[in-house]
């Protein structure tokens, strides 16, 4: 039984050179980076201020992020994997005991 969730792949050019895939990749990567050290930024913002315009800049690359990732997405580039409550169940134990083991 396949549980991918995916788009038909969009065919890219394949050599040394970037192609669009290798664009949309590095984008994503670099947005997700700003939005972590966004993250950051928020939490030390030394008045409201700064705190508002960080906001603003945080939900602008988290807008970018997440359309990047979509059409990616759909150009079929990255697939979802449909799971069971079982595999849930499982998955939340073990990290539920490895939470137990750190305590």
């Amino acid at each position: 039984m396949n549980n991918k969730i995916c788009n038909p792949k969009s065919e890219v050019t394949k050599g040394i050179e970037l192609n669009e895939q290798d664009y949309m990749t590095i984008m994503l990567s670099h947005l997700k980076e700003l939005e972590k050290n966004m993250t950051v930024a928020l939490t030390e913002a030394s008045n409201e201020k700064l705190y508002k315009k960080y906001k603003e800049m945080f939900s602008n690359i988290a807008d970018a992020q997440r359309k990047t990732y979509e059409c990616m997405f759909y150009l079929g580039w990255y697939s979802l994997e449909e799971v069971n409550n079982t595999k849930v169940s499982t998955l939340d134990n073990d990290l539920q005991n490895k939470i137990n083991e750190i305590n």
